[in-house]
């Protein structure tokens, strides 16, 4: 065992119970393991929000988890669309969602006997606009980031999540739905839903990091790794109509390629 992992397992243990936030991505499902293997089953629980901002296909991969670590697994309803400040989607609409969405972990763990929630940031995500990350601290200390803490990178993640043979280990990076809409064009289902359907289209396709970016008044914004460029374009027409046929009236192929926080760029200028 790496001294690395050993700390984190010890890390763990002095927790005493933990209600894991598992969306279902590469960082949580690991650190939903290794609470397993750091504490008795019954001390860890694994906890899903759910809304319109997620994918269904992100809801399916936490439950997956959740079966193969062997932990209870809760489902919690967010409904962020309710919210005023999540829907006007200004550049602290990470900051309102996720200090709703935690403070609804912090009650269900309290009502059910976990003394923290878990959240699987790790220490590559200081790199970019993360107002969410706000929203973590100030929740400080029933919320905890043990990888981030323990100085856990994503490439460490990876590493020992595919030496546990988690099948998401090379999973790409994902974030929620609404990361998709630039700031200020109002949050709807039908605007969610037209992006996971589109982006549903290009996985049937493309490989690597995929997002469609939506900039309002029907224009999508493709986001591809560089190597898929040219598979875009040998299937370019299927994938136009069907991104047009999920709900966008135009089309786009960014050439700069697949990069993080894109939307953030335009913060700058």
């Amino acid at each position: 065992m790496s001294h690395k992992l050993q700390e984190l397992l010890e890390y763990l243990k002095t927790k005493g119970s933990i209600a894991v936030a598992l969306s279902g991505g590469v960082d949580s499902s690991m650190l939903l393991m290794a609470c397993v293997k750091a504490l008795a089953r019954e001390k860890v629980a694994a906890v899903t929000v759910s809304s319109e901002m997620l994918a269904k296909v992100e809801e399916d991969d936490a439950k997956a988890i959740a079966r193969l670590c062997g932990v209870r697994h809760v489902i919690l309803e967010a409904h962020d669309l309710d919210s005023e400040e999540v829907v006007r989607n200004d550049e602290e609409r990470c900051y309102y969602c996720k200090k709703r969405r935690f403070q609804a972990l912090i009650d269900w763990a309290e009502e059910n006997g976990y003394a923290h929630v878990a959240d699987g940031s790790n220490i590559d995500d200081a790199g970019d606009f993360r107002p969410g990350m706000r929203a973590v601290a100030e929740l400080k200390p029933t919320v905890i980031s043990p990888l981030e803490d323990c100085g856990w990178s994503k490439a460490d993640i990876r590493a020992q999540a595919k030496a546990w043979s988690l099948p998401v280990w090379d999973k790409p990076g994902a974030a929620c739905l609404a990361s998709r809409v630039s700031y200020h064009v109002p949050l709807t289902p039908e605007r969610l839903q037209t992006i996971e359907r589109a982006e549903a289209a290009l996985r049937r396709v493309l490989t690597g990091q995929i997002r469609v970016r939506d900039h309002g008044a029907g224009l999508a914004r493709i986001e591809v790794e560089e190597t898929q460029f040219s598979v875009f374009m040998e299937n370019r027409e299927r994938l136009e109509r069907e991104i047009r046929d999920a709900g966008f009236t135009y089309v786009t192929l960014d050439l700069r390629g697949y990069r993080t926080g894109s939307q953030n760029e335009m913060l700058t200028k």
